[in-house]
């Protein structure tokens, strides 16, 4: 076995294991964008296969991500529990995002609670609290707080603001 399917296969049991431990993911595992949300999906839908999913995806390809360049992460389990501080930065690290884009206000309180050691020795208040639209450098990871994207979607005006916090996530290397 080459080095590049030992890699492969590490990754197939580590995210095996997220899944078999109650984790919601979907996209795709080695990308450098991770869209965590904190709101559960409205009815039967899917993890980020709503409005707000699409326009994240458009997103994100309009500042330079190839199309298949995010993964989405729930902050609740398959019951729609809570992830323990201890199983959200398990499944941070495993899936080794260079950008984390906390999607709405749970997923920013669950980012502040898993990484509140890190988050402690910021120096700007502002990042340090993860307010909504401020960068965050925690462990190598760019991290930001949208700050409400799915209410935003009803409200250009909101749209508007989002995208310019956006703006500031390029990705980090070539484009596509």
């Amino acid at each position: 076995m080459g080095v590049r399917e030992e890699f492969l296969e590490k990754a197939k049991v580590e995210l095996g294991d997220l899944a078999e431990a109650g984790v919601v993911m979907a996209g795709n595992a080695f990308s450098q964008a991770l869209l965590l949300k904190g709101e559960p999906e409205r009815g039967d839908a899917k993890l980020l296969e709503g409005p707000d999913g699409a326009a994240l995806r458009a997103a994100l390809k309009a500042l330079g991500y190839a199309p298949e360049d995010w993964v989405g992460l729930s902050t609740c389990d398959a019951e729609g529990y809570p992830l323990v501080p201890g199983t959200l930065r398990l499944a941070i690290t495993t899936l080794d995002p260079s950008t984390v884009i906390a999607i709405d206000e749970p997923a920013a309180a669950a980012l502040r609670e898993a990484y509140a050691d890190e988050l402690v020795d910021l120096e700007a208040l502002e990042a340090a609290t993860l307010m909504p639209g401020v960068l965050a450098r925690i462990l190598g990871m760019r991290v930001m707080n949208l700050g409400g994207f799915e209410e935003s979607l009803a409200d250009p005006k909101a749209k508007q603001v989002m995208w310019a916090r956006l703006k500031t996530l390029p990705p980090e290397g070539e484009p596509y």
